[in-house]
């Protein structure tokens, strides 16, 4: 987006980021506050495959006013399939599930915002507010599972957009996954940032008692007005980390990850996340550092300008010492650490902290060995 390119340069400048905000809002590019209240992007571009830009202007016919707040919409998907595979030697696993599509919690720096781009929407404030749930997603897993040649391994789920969102109190398509993968003694792993996970510890504790469950909640910050906005819709510090004690007294493997860390915003706070997330019963912990490609950049662009205009420059200086200068580097084995002084003092500082507590000492693993197959039905009989 230009209009944010052209603020950015702008704040590292004589301008500053009071120019640079002018800027902004004069280029029409922002939504009014009444209309994104409770959510963390400030703007709604187009996504990256449209032919078109939207910009708010007044066209002399004063309608402005008359535009309504954005509110969360869910439309059905329905997928061929259900699990998701890779083969990116950055992360630990090779298949995982998406129940939803967008996040209600709104985090400003998901990565998966442009993501929303190959469904015609914006990764912005329609990532937040146009959901896509997948009610077929049990009987679609329950049917992978039955091919014949099927080799188990564990299932991420929470990698690209939490299965415990808000809409999961209605759709409950989580804890159908859930009992499928209970039923047919499949591991599981899953990544959260909210409190309603503890709505299935009766699944995930039996689940966990044959060695097939673990849980990661991420928290970010432990100052409750930055989590506020920077992901509105997400649980409250707090909760997470009593939800890490709920997990955890239940006998459920339980780990923290300190993630994303923001330089500059965040990063001050590991040693304490760690501190909280032990004493509440954490066995692991892992991070990662800010991601910002494609379109997630210039919305936490806008964010920072908007929430904390006085430590732009610094937040960004630092963000690019560790990528090259750049504001995200994609390569292997860098997107996740970076690279450069400031990203390897975080890594150590995580250590030193990690081992102190006994965190990591010993890793989960998952079993594999209980799956049961698929029975097989209308099977002709052989001939004698």
């Amino acid at each position: 987006m230009e209009q944010i390119v052209r603020a950015d340069i702008a704040a590292f400048g004589s301008g500053r980021a009071e120019m640079a905000n002018a800027m902004i809002e004069q280029s029409g590019i922002r939504v009014r506050p009444e209309r994104n209240r409770g959510r963390s992007a400030g703007i709604n571009p187009s996504g990256r495959f449209e032919p078109v830009t939207r910009h708010v202007f007044d066209d002399g016919w004063e309608t402005l006013e008359d535009l309504p707040p954005f509110k969360t919409e869910v439309q059905v998907e329905k997928p061929r399939t259900i699990i998701t595979r890779n083969d990116s030697p950055d992360i630990s696993f090779d298949r995982s599930i998406n129940p939803y599509r967008g996040c209600e919690h709104g985090c400003v720096y998901c990565f998966a915002r442009p993501t929303h781009s190959y469904m015609g929407l914006s990764p912005g404030l329609d990532f937040e507010s146009k959901l896509f749930a997948k009610p077929d997603a049990a009987k679609l897993l329950d049917k992978e599972l039955s091919k014949e040649g099927y080799q188990p391994r564990t299932i991420a789920i929470g990698t690209n957009t939490d299965p415990y969102q808000p809409v999961e109190k209605q759709w409950r398509i989580m804890r159908e996954i859930l009992e499928v993968l209970d039923a047919r003694n499949h591991p599981v792993g899953i990544v959260t940032k909210s409190a309603l996970v503890t709505r299935d510890i009766d699944i995930l504790s039996r689940m966990a008692e044959r060695g097939l469950a673990k849980v990661a909640l991420s928290v970010t910050t432990l100052d409750r007005v930055l989590a506020r906005t920077m992901e509105p819709r997400a649980s409250t510090p707090t909760k997470r980390l009593e939800a890490i004690r709920q997990l955890s007294d239940a006998g459920i493997p339980t780990s923290v990850m300190v993630a994303p860390i923001v330089p500059g915003l965040t990063d001050q706070e590991i040693e304490k996340i760690l501190d909280a997330a032990r004493a509440a019963g954490a066995q692991d912990a892992g991070y990662v550092l800010l991601r910002l490609p494609l379109e997630v950049s210039p919305i936490f662009k806008d964010w920072l300008l908007r929430h904390y205009p006085d430590r732009y420059r610094h937040v960004m200086s630092l963000i690019r010492s560790m990528r090259d200068g750049k504001d995200y580097d994609s390569e292997w084995g860098k997107r996740m650490r970076g690279t450069g002084p400031y990203a390897w003092q975080i890594g150590r500082r995580f250590e030193i902290a990690a081992r102190r507590l006994g965190l990591n000492a010993r890793r989960t693993s998952l079993r594999t060995d209980l799956f049961v197959q698929a029975e097989k039905k209308n099977e002709q009989l052989m001939l004698l």
